[in-house]
């Protein structure tokens, strides 16, 4: 009940065009109930041969049909527009909320799951708060109007036909009681199967690179399967309860031919006001079976909405301060004190009382071994997460007390699986920042060492690329990734493994690109490859979410038994750490850059 409440406050700021979608049904309504009233005095008027009256009878009865014909054509109208209206907002605050839950929300759910509810789900309530409310109400009306003229023209026999109303009503309740968590549960595989058919598209060329396309076709079959058991569960419930429901105005109608037709023959009715009756009695029937209808998408509606509001009733656990500064200016200074993370569903901290300081301009590499809380400390820096323990800031801001759009502006993210938008080439570059000039997405693209292929496209920076970018190669993906953050002219750079997808000469151009896009910016090289270490001033390495050692190269081999591993495990020796720099370019100044990182 509490559910089917919150729904309707979604009608609130429709309230105008709610009132008038009743007006409008209850006019109806009211020219459906004239009908048979009329129909039943020109019987009257054929049985005393009165041609005059009966001419009118008939004009009144067209009127009244063409009278329901225009309220039912507006309250369509008009219910179709609250429906749209309620579909927009709740689509539009179900989205908007989702955009304001962490990171960690989505890492725990299935897209499939959250693309039903703002789908299948959204679809169940928006009908029933458009349509259902009002059918239900004109339902009812229908009822009260045809049995108070019902009782009018006879009331002994009005009762003996109004008799099953009591048990329809009851049968619909049950019926409400027992349906909704069955539709519930239909709901939910609906859910799962939506699910299982988005992952197994986006994970396609998985799928048939391991040839596993049986195998994931017998998941969605199981899934299909589920579905199709509830489904069929929830069916046999409304094919006990609806049948009965549309029978028991059917023994009214026995009952009214047998004494009904008596009452004509002795005289005591009028055959004018028996089919009047009749009519009236006929009439019952269709609202009764609506009313059994519409209460059964009233209990999907509640179901869906239930699910719905599962996500709107949580709280985002990342918020931002009433009135939050945005992030002071600095060079990009980075410290973090005694920072400590754990993730939901893990059984140690990903980072534990972890301190580190970055001064600004510099550029540190994070190195270790899988697990070690590399992308876990860079991911804090954006807040897509926040410390459990500890404190992040940037020159001097807690990043919990400054806003997080101006936290998140300063800094770029240019990572090893890059996600491309379903747009133009041009519109992925200026991803974050939309009102870059194209020749400023051009500059962008040539340093990042991308304008080469883009050039070879159909067409060119306009060429559109497909859904995650899967239409580019991995290594062209990475160079729009890298493109974006130039463009972005972040103050903190985070380079998560960016030139992972590269083939060797394309990876020393891009760190000719790179080494000029950190120029004076603060920059973190999650380095998963040695190769990229590189580019940085100092080396720290990190071992189950604490920070093992720091320094350079040469030191680091000295004194950590860790680094000494990663490098003996990544890199055969020094001279390919040195070697890729001299490659890099020719030139004093390129040599000396290369010893000056070398050192």
């Amino acid at each position: 009940m509490v559910t089917f409440q919150r729904l309707l406050g979604f009608l609130r700021p429709y309230r105008r065009g709610v009132t008038w979608s009743f007006v409008l049904a209850f006019g109806a309504m009211g020219a459906t109930v004239l009908i048979p009233f009329l129909t039943g005095q020109a019987i009257e008027a054929i049985k005393q041969h009165h041609r005059h009256a009966l001419i009118a009878l008939l004009v009144a009865i067209t009127a009244a049909g063409l009278g329901r014909l225009v309220l039912s054509v507006f309250r369509r109208l008009v219910a179709g527009r609250v429906s749209l209206d309620v579909e927009l907002d709740l689509r539009n605050r179900l989205y908007g909320h989702l955009q304001g839950l962490e990171l960690a929300f989505f890492d725990r759910q299935q897209t499939g799951q959250l693309m039903s509810r703002a789908t299948v789900d959204l679809q169940s309530v928006r009908w029933f708060l458009g349509y259902g409310l009002v059918f239900i109400a004109q339902s009812l009306l229908t009822i009260l109007l045809a049995g108070v003229a019902m009782l009018v023209i006879q009331p002994e026999l009005a009762l003996l036909s109004l008799l099953p109303v009591p048990f329809v009503v009851l049968l619909s309740s049950r019926f409400g009681r027992r349906s909704r968590p069955a539709l519930q549960q239909v709901q939910q595989r609906i859910a799962e199967l939506t699910a299982e058919a988005e992952e197994n598209i986006s994970g396609v060329r998985v799928v048939k690179g391991f040839a596993r396309e049986s195998w994931q076709l017998a998941r969605f079959r199981n899934a299909v399967e589920r579905l199709f058991d509830q489904a069929v569960y929830a069916t046999r419930i409304q094919a006990r309860f609806a049948p009965t429901i549309s029978f028991l105005p059917s023994i009214g109608l026995g009952v009214i031919l047998l004494l009904g037709g008596h009452e004509v023959i002795d005289g005591t009715l009028t055959l004018g006001h028996f089919t009047a009756f009749y009519a009236y009695l006929l009439m019952l029937i269709s609202p009764m079976r609506t009313l059994g209808y519409t209460l059964s998408a009233a209990q999907r509606a509640t179901a869906s909405g239930a699910r719905i509001f599962e996500i709107l009733d949580r709280d985002p656990a990342i918020t931002v301060p009433d009135g939050a500064p945005p992030l002071p200016d600095g060079p990009g200074r980075i410290e973090l004190r005694h920072a400590t993370v754990q993730f939901a569903g893990t059984t140690r901290p990903a980072l534990r009382d972890l301190s580190l300081v970055v001064e600004g301009g510099t550029t540190v590499a994070l190195v270790g071994h899988m697990g070690s809380g590399k992308s876990t400390l860079a991911s804090l820096l954006m807040r897509l997460y926040d410390v459990d323990s500890g404190a992040v800031l940037i020159d001097g801001a807690d990043v919990r007390e400054v806003d997080t759009a101006s936290l998140r502006a300063a800094i770029a993210l240019a990572g090893d699986d890059p996600f491309l938008f379903s747009a133009s080439i041009h519109d992925n570059i200026a991803y974050a920042r939309p009102d870059a000039s194209r020749a400023e997405v051009e500059q962008a693209a040539e340093a990042a060492q991308a304008a080469g292929f883009i050039a070879e496209l159909p067409d060119g920076y306009d060429t559109l690329v497909g859904e995650r970018g899967f239409t580019l190669s991995g290594g062209q993906r990475q160079r729009l990734a890298i493109a974006r953050a130039i463009v972005a002219d972040p103050r903190i750079l985070i380079l998560d493994d960016a030139t992972s997808s590269v083939d060797a000469s394309t990876e020393q151009a891009i760190k000719l690109a790179l080494r000029r896009l950190m120029r004076g910016r603060t920059t973190l090289i999650v380095a998963h490859r040695l190769s990229t270490i590189t580019l940085a001033d100092e080396i720290v390495v990190l071992e189950a979410g604490r920070v093992a050692a720091r320094g350079d190269h040469d030191e680091l081999l000295q004194r950590s038994d860790i680094y000494r591993e990663i490098v003996e495990l990544g890199e055969p020796d020094r001279a390919s750490l040195t070697g890729g720099l001299l490659a890099e370019g020719s030139g004093a100044s390129l040599l000396g850059e290369a010893s000056e990182v070398a050192r």
